[in-house]
Parts: C-alpha cells; sequence; structure tokens
C-alpha cells in the first residue's frame, strides 16, 4: 500500500506508538499493544501494520519498534520518510537516543528530516556526486539542525539539559548514505555476514573511535571520570546538551555549588571547543545482490545483542514468515529477553534483494548460549547461596 502525501506530512510532524494507514487520502490511527515481559511495555510503530511497509520508490520493506522497557520514561524514537519528491527516491530513517528528558527527540524527529532534504537540495546531491560533496551537505544539515535546537531549548525552557544521539540512513536502489552522531549502531547483513557500520562515539574505551574522542575533548579543555565527560555524560557527540556548548562556564560555577569540584581546580580550566558535538560520521556502502537487510537500533538493543546475532536472528525470522514488522518486535523482545533496561528504538530494512524461503536457517551461537546458560546458573546459585547464610 502506497502512502499517500497526507500521511508523508503527518509522519513528520506527529509522535506515537500507534498504527497509521492511509484510506482514501484520509489517516487513521490505532494502537499496537505488545508484550514486554515482566511488566515492561513493548510499543511498536508499525506503520503499515500487519503487513511491512513498503517503499513507493523501491522494493525496500520496512519495520520499526519502540519498547520503554523498564526505564521511567520514554526517551527514544525514530522515523521513516518515504517519498519520490523530497529525497529524488532514498529512502530515509533515523534513531534517535535522547537523554535529560525528551525535548531534543522530539525537536530532532520533526527538524532533521527538513534540514538533511534542504542541505542535500531535495535528494539531488544523493544522484551521481561524490561521498565528500554528499558529507559536506550532511554535516552543515546536521550542524545547522543542533544549532537551531539549542536556541529553541535556551529560548522555550523546555528541559533545557536535555540531548539526543541521532542516526541516519539514506537508502536508494544501490547505495545507502549514514550519518551518525552517538552511541546507535547500524548493522547489514550481506550473505550472511553482519558488518557493522557504525562506530559509537563514547568517551572510553581502547578502541580507535573511543581514545579519538578522549583526545578531542581533553584538547577542548575537558576531562573524563568513570567513562563519562566532567563526571556527567557518557555519549561524546550529541544533539543539545547546551551545558557542553554554549553553557559551559555555567556547568563549572553549578560543580561549584554542588561541591563536584573546588574553585581552584576552575580556575585551571580553559575551555578552547565544546566537550560534546553534533559533527556527524558520514559514509557510503554499496549494496549489491548480496546485500540482504539493514538494522538500525539505539544502544539499547547492541548493549545486550551482538552484531552477529541480531543479524542471524532477523534472516531466521524472514526465513519463517517474510514479515519484516514481526522480525523487528521479535528482535525487540530478545534484547529484554537478554535482559535489557533500556529503551529501545529498532529499524529493519529488507532491501528486497533476497529469497528468504530459499534461505538455509542458521544456527544460533551455541557457546554464546551456553555462556548465558552458565551466567544464569551462577546467579541462581549465588543467590541460594546467599538465602542459606542469612538464614543461618
Amino acid at each position: 500500500m502506497a502512502l499517500c502525501p497526507q500521511l508523508q506530512r503527518f509522519l513528520l510532524n506527529h509522535r506515537g506508538y500507534y498504527n497509521y494507514e492511509c484510506n482514501n487520502n484520509k489517516i487513521t490511527k490505532t494502537v499496537i499493544k505488545g508484550s514486554g515481559g515482566g511488566g515492561r511495555c513493548c510499543s511498536a510503530i508499525a506503520i503499515d501494520a500487519p503487513s511491512s511497509l513498503t517503499s513507493t520508490v523501491s522494493s525496500i520493506r520496512w519495520g520499526s519498534a519502540l519498547v520503554q522497557g523498564a526505564r521511567e520514561e520514554m526517551e527514544d524514537d525514530l522515523i521513516i520518510v518515504q517519498s519520490e519528491d523530497d529525497l529524488a527516491g532514498f529512502s530515509y530513517a533515523a534513531v534517535f537516543d535522547g537523554h535529560a528528558g525528551y525535548s531534543s527527540v522530539k525537536f530532532l524527529r520533526n527538524e532533521l528530516y527538513k534540514e538533511c532534504v534542504a542541505a542535500l537540495q531535495g535528494g539531488l546531491l544523493l544522484k551521481g556526486n561524490g561521498l565528500d560533496t554528499i558529507r559536506k551537505a550532511l554535516e552543515a544539515a546536521f550542524e545547522s539542525a543542533d544549532m537551531k535546537l539549542l536556541n529553541w531549548l535556551e529560548t522555550s525552557g523546555e528541559e533545557v539539559d536535555s540531548g539526543s544521539t541521532a542516526t541516519v540512513i539514506l537508502s536508494g536502489d544501490d547505495m545507502l548514505f549514514i550519518s551518525h552522531v552517538g552511541d546507535s549502531c547500524v548493522v547489514l547483513s550481506r550473505s550472511g555476514k553482519a558488518e557493522v557500520l557504525t562506530n559509537s562515539h563514547r568517551p572510553y574505551g581502547s578502541n580507535k573511535t573511543s581514545l579519538q574522542e578522549i583526545r578531542r575533548i581533553n584538547e577542548a579543555g575537558g576531562w573524563i571520570v568513570n567513562g563519562r565527560i566532567c563526571g556527567d555524560i557518557a555519549v561524546s557527540r550529541a544533539f543539545g546538551d547546551m551545558r557542553f556548548k554554549t553553557k559551559k562556564n555555567e556547568l563549572l560555577e553549578k560543580g561549584v555549588e554542588e561541591g563536584r569540584w573546588t574553585q581552584k581546580f576552575v580556575s585551571r580550566i580553559k575551555f578552547s571547543g565544546d566537550l560534546v558535538t553534533a559533527y556527524p560520521d558520514v559514509s557510503q556502502v554499496s549494496l549489491g545482490s548480496d546485500a540482504e537487510c539493514v538494522i538500525l537500533a539505539s544502544d539499547g538493543l547492541w548493549d545486550y545483542v551482538n552484531s552477529s546475532d541480531a543479524a542471524d536472528f532477523v534472516r531466521n525470522q524472514l526465513r519463517q514468515h517474510g514479515d519484516v514488522q514481526r522480525a523487528c518486535e521479535a528482535l525487540a523482545q530478545m534484547a529484554l529477553d537478554q535482559g535489557s533496561q533500556d529503551n529501545i528504538s529498532i529499524v529493519v530494512a529488507d532491501l528486497g534483494r533476497t529469497d528468504w524461503a530459499s534461505v538455509p536457517l542458521k544456527q544460533q551461537n551455541v557457546v554464546y548460549e551456553l555462556a548465558q546458560a552458565l551466567v544464569t546458573i551462577g546467579v541462581v546459585s549465588l543467590g541460594i547461596w546467599m538465602t542459606s547464610q542469612i538464614n543461618l
């Protein structure tokens, strides 16, 4: 079913955990209810449920899911936009992982798409231009969106400390572009093998990206405490977070008032740049006949399910029933079953190149499952031992 123009515009301006349908140019909405296990809420944006959303401009089918998990607030969100006009045949999907409130996510869900469309000249730059040209356009789009967000947060006074990561994918028939800020992740399944296409922007760890982020923060005058910038935030690239950009001196003053550091310590700090930045990593990936599906998700999935297991799980789901929406929701449930307490946002794109009925079923990682079982047995045994000691 093709999306009508009214629905395309509606998706850009409304947040919700609902099923949207367009019949006779009229938008209808129904609530989708799911089970997250243990009393947790599992809600999904299934834009064209129960069938998967099929692009009007390519053979891509989309699924999406949002899960609140055990968190008190839902600060994740996502958006999928199909439009022949806005991006010259490219599909747009993005996942947002907010912190310190939902306000930044709410702003970006509406505005970042518009900035990308404008910077890419309605998608014209995606056709036949080199990566450098596209990278500069997306960098400009992210910078403009961040500046507008910071201004909006300050003038509105709405959750002024809020911020959000954002990972955007632009998918065409033969090419995938990624513009990435934060610790969400994009994984491509190609001939049954998972390819991780993004690196998390976190100020800890020994990998190349983390070391670069730590060096950038230190050179800007910041410091890392227990894997957090100034002992506060555990992601080094994000939108919003004005206390690490336009309000750094206020951050220092507040820290003195709260006793987090001394005035003598503050007197030695010389800021020379933003500690958190919305500068994106931009990349492109050629989609050949062996490209099967793309998984874009927040860290609420990836901190509990590795890329290979996620790709195998989705492939097996599609092999069994071919419904990408069901596969996406099942993947979200898998993250809950693996112990995720975080908000989870997932987008899955079946690229339409694979005859799933002919794909052999791939066995799950036996070693991984055995390790999980041993950990569970160990935890239960420890609990029994502690109970017996208390009762002595």
